[in-house]
């Protein structure tokens, strides 16, 4: 507890330093990340991670200093000749573009890695820490890193302010941008600068090895939990935010940690979460959102069961045995035990000496999907003019779906019809 106070009172200088500069990285990055997931190009940012570490290299070769704004700008100029690099070869060749970001990315990174050889054999003592830039390490970062994000990460946000509505339209429908005389083109290189400002400001804290899980986790953890972009960005960034916080404080409660691959960590257990758990998408959304149609399914299958035996009986208020039940439709016992219990705890069946009774509420619903049924399959046979007996199945499946609208609308354009295709009654 004494270390969550002394973490969070920001007392150290070098705590402000490494929270601030996390948080700066993991949220401006997270941002541009939401355009570029969109775009579906998030190998992208991957490739322009292992782009700049030649860019690096170069800089410091020709300054002799590990200026942090100098290191920053070779890693943007060789970070987005990759990006232009990827374009040019995906527009003139055969080649598709997953083929061509792991052509760059490795020949980059393999001219980065031969640079920062021969510069680590030099001799140069100035050189001492600049392999930071391959690994990360957030822990060091001084005053002048900090301006450096600060002035990267405001860029990066009023960018995406000043043109959201293009870049919005760019990605959800570039044809229509084309259309009404955006200049697309532009934007796609307004994007990709973004894009590589985001992995540059980040490289210094993670590393180029871990920069692209920064640019796209956030982006796709916030992805599952809204579909509008304006919350989708800002959601991103208090992931990205939160992240740099919390990997600040494990590395400032265990100082063996290190700060940015425990921010990928972190974020990446969002995600993780915001994958499993996140309402309407997420799998276990699914997987209840799945059940609740089987248990639908199954019931109004038996109550439209047994309102048709009913019209065999002449009366669809007479009792039905479970055997009846059985040998009209092909459902597993133990299911369809299941689903008439649940009927009759719903107040749409009633069990009697007999057998199974639909009460007025279950014989008005299961007459709502008997209806459906046979509307569908007299749609089918007179609108797609297919034979009355291939019209069953479809109909079996587009019952349960079939809206309040779209029923009536049926009903219009059929001409509230009295019987279906097999000569039925439609009640």
């Amino acid at each position: 507890m004494n270390e969550f106070f002394e973490f969070f009172s920001f007392a150290d200088a070098n705590v402000r330093y490494v929270t601030l500069g996390s948080v700066l990285l993991a949220g401006s990055s997270a941002v541009v990340g939401c355009f570029t997931l969109l775009r579906k190009r998030a190998l992208v940012g991957d490739a322009v991670a292992h782009a700049v570490l030649p860019g690096v290299c170069l800089a410091f070769i020709l300054s002799g200093t590990k200026n942090p704004f100098i290191l920053l700008l070779g890693a943007f100029i060789t970070g987005w000749i990759s990006l232009l690099t990827i374009d040019f070869i995906t527009s003139r060749s055969r080649i598709k573009e997953d083929t061509a970001i792991g052509l760059v990315l490795s020949v980059f990174f393999g001219i980065g890695i031969i640079l920062l050889t021969a510069i680590q054999h030099s001799g140069n003592a100035a050189q001492s820490g600049l392999d930071k830039f391959l690994f990360g390490k957030a822990a060091s970062l001084v005053g002048e890193d900090l301006i450096a994000f600060s002035l990267v990460a405001v860029l990066l946000l009023v960018a995406t302010l000043l043109f959201y509505k293009e870049l919005t339209l760019l990605c959800f429908d570039q044809a229509y941008a084309k259309t009404i005389g955006y200049p697309v083109r532009a934007l796609e290189l307004l994007l990709t600068t973004l894009t590589v400002f985001a992995v540059v400001v980040g490289i210094q804290a993670v590393g180029v090895v871990l920069m692209a899980a920064m640019l796209i986790t956030p982006a796709a953890a916030a992805r599952f939990w809204t579909d509008r972009l304006s919350l989708m960005l800002v959601l991103a960034a208090l992931i990205g935010a939160f992240s740099g916080v919390a990997g600040a404080f494990v590395s400032y409660t265990a100082p063996a940690m290190p700060t940015g691959p425990w921010i990928v960590l972190i974020v990446s257990m969002i995600a993780t979460l915001s994958f499993a758990f996140a309402p309407g998408k997420g799998w276990v959304s699914r997987l209840l959102r799945q059940r609740r149609n089987k248990t639908l399914i199954l019931e109004e299958n038996l109550l439209k069961l047994l309102y048709q035996l009913g019209e065999q009986k002449q009366g669809t208020l007479a009792p039905h045995t479970f055997q009846e039940i059985l040998e009209r439709r092909a459902i597993p016992q133990k299911l369809a035990r299941t689903g008439l219990r649940k009927l009759g705890n719903q107040g749409y069946i009633e069990k009697t000496p007999e057998g199974w009774l639909l009460t007025g509420q279950g014989q008005r619903r299961g007459e709502r999907v008997v209806r459906l049924h046979r509307l569908w399959e007299l749609y089918l046979t007179q609108y797609l003019h297919l034979a009355s007996d291939h019209v069953h199945e479809d109909a079996e499946t587009i019952e349960h779906i079939i809206t309040p609208e779209l029923e009536q609308k049926l009903m219009e354009e059929l001409g509230f019809p009295v019987l279906d295709p097999h000569s039925a009654r439609i009640p």
